[in-house]
């Protein structure tokens, strides 16, 4: 039997309004125009008029629904990535370290992802390889910065100005960028957080 969960995980605009559904599609479209062409030739001689018409859409479309630029073309808005840390810390199993529930969420994206299919380890490495992609995730997760101190502040007991608070959050959320290109991302990012556990002196 087909879940209404399944469906939404399979097709974003399930669930969504006629609008919203044609924006989602419209979106997805120019995201994976945007893999094809970036991956085929290369992020640097891909222009935003060419994925326009890949994705069989108006340059000032492509704009209204991307105006960051054709490097935030293959990202989502970064809302769910903020939510889902935010949820990793606030809802972590009772008696698990915050920077334990951080690096579990983190681990599970990106160059960390155990056992990834080969479609995202090409995204992946398309990410990590070109200086814009990868200037522009780094930034996704910085904006998560406040919130994320907000849930951490709240589940140890300090403020959110708490510099103890502000250094833990922006090392973890530039794990990503300082490990994800190492030769081994998986154990770079075990050291960075083993190193971040050693100096917390929160739960």
């Amino acid at each position: 039997m087909t879940t209404q969960r399944a469906v939404d995980a399979a097709d974003p605009a399930a669930g969504m309004g006629r609008r919203e559904r044609k924006k989602a599609r419209t979106r997805q479209a120019l995201a994976e125009a945007a893999l094809r062409l970036f991956t085929e030739r290369g992020y640097d001689q891909v222009t935003v008029a060419q994925i326009a018409e890949e994705a069989d859409v108006a340059v000032a479309t492509l704009f209204k629904h991307v105006p960051d630029g054709k490097e935030a073309l293959i990202f989502d808005d970064g809302v769910e990535r903020r939510e889902g840390l935010v949820a990793a810390v606030r809802e972590r199993p009772e008696g698990q370290s915050i920077i334990t529930a951080l690096r579990a969420f983190i681990g599970g994206r990106g160059p960390f992802m155990a056992d990834p299919s080969p479609e995202f380890r090409r995204r992946t490495a398309l990410i990590t390889g070109t200086p814009a992609l990868r200037d522009h995730s780094r930034k996704l997760w910085i904006a998560s910065e406040d919130a994320l101190a907000e849930a951490v502040a709240a589940e140890s007991g300090r403020d959110p100005a708490d510099m103890t608070v502000r250094a833990l959050v922006r090392y973890a959320l530039e794990v990503p960028d300082l490990a994800g290109t190492a030769a081994d991302p998986r154990a770079a990012m075990d050291a960075v957080f083993d190193l971040l556990e050693a100096g917390w002196p929160g739960p």
